[in-house]
């Protein structure tokens, strides 16, 4: 299941930024001969990279000097590699969305932000490879550990008790839909099977028969996933369930291929379990910060297994 709060997190980590880049447009970097001043398990990270990072570091009023910029692009180098080999990456199409609402947050097209990190000497491609790493890196982290600890029986009733009764919320069961599009053909074949996932939606006979469905067509597969409460829908499918007709979700585009939701069954529910789920969403909402402790353990494991050069 992708991660709860993605696009949350994402907002967070670049809410200093949305002001920063309205107020200083016309930062300039100087540009400076390339070189490698890194490498990580054989990837290099150039002086080029250090500069857009430093630059993306001010306009976060942050510390900018060229070890700080250094030091996150090592970081985020190891987690992008793990990030593609356990193939849960974001697709490029959530990260153009992602840029695109950052840029009307701020009144601005998506051109437009392109030009102004461009004079910032940020650049938009070093923006969405941040955005595509602060997407991706909270799945693998609940992906590996799971939630971060059920309520105990006590801090349960207590919660119960301070709201008079038990919040409903919707349950849903869900299959998901995935026309595969191999990584190879992506730009070749990417439009065609678009619309042979939206022709199917027309013609899907209900979760009971998809299996028998799938295998009619060319490299399609279907994965259940279950019970799943409203709460737990990951960012990035809300809307679509919420607007979901004849059973199925409208199509998105993702690193598996094209996909589309089932929705198998749903119905209002109010048992303990979907308390918690309630309970705990709402807490992470109350939060400043979406801190996860495992963050740095996953890192820290990765760090001693890897080969890191700095030069």
């Amino acid at each position: 299941m992708l991660a709860m709060n993605a696009t949350r997190r994402l907002l967070l980590a670049v809410a200093a930024l949305a002001a920063a880049v309205v107020i200083e447009p016309a930062h300039h970097q100087a540009v400076a001969a390339t070189e490698v001043v890194a490498v990580v398990n054989g990837l290099p990270i150039t002086s080029s990279d250090v500069s857009r990072r430093a630059a993306f570091l001010r306009l976060q009023r942050q510390k900018s000097d060229a070890k700080t910029a250094r030091d996150q692009l090592v970081e985020e180098a190891l987690k992008r590699e793990e990030i593609a080999r356990v193939k849960m990456s974001v697709s490029t199409d959530d990260v153009d969305k992602a840029f695109a609402r950052f840029a009307a947050s701020n009144k601005l097209s998506p051109e437009q932000l392109t030009k102004i990190l461009g004079q910032a000497g940020v650049g938009a491609e070093h923006f969405k490879e941040y955005i595509a790493v602060q997407m991706s890196w909270p799945r693998l982290v609940n992906a590996r550990y799971g939630s971060r600890g059920r309520m105990s029986s006590q801090e349960l009733v207590t919660r119960m008790m301070e709201n008079k009764e038990k919040p409903v919320t919707t349950e849903y069961f869900l299959q998901q839909v995935i026309f595969v599009v191999p990584d190879s053909k992506r730009n070749a074949i990417l439009g065609k099977r678009k619309a042979e996932a939206e022709a199917s939606r027309t013609k899907f006979p209900g979760c009971e028969q998809s299996k028998q469905f799938a295998a009619t067509m060319l490299d399609v597969s279907v994965r259940s996933l279950g019970r799943v409460l409203a709460p737990e829908l990951p960012e990035e499918w809300k809307p679509l369930i919420k607007k979901a007709s004849g059973g199925t979700t409208g199509t998105r585009v993702t690193e598996r291929g094209v996909e589309f939701l089932a929705i198998c069954n749903q119905r209002q529910v109010s048992d303990d379990f979907a308390a918690e789920v309630v309970f705990r969403a709402e807490d992470l909402g109350k939060q400043k910060s979406d801190a996860n402790p495992n963050e740095e353990k996953y890192l820290e494991e990765l760090r001693n297994k890897a080969q890191i050069d700095l030069r």
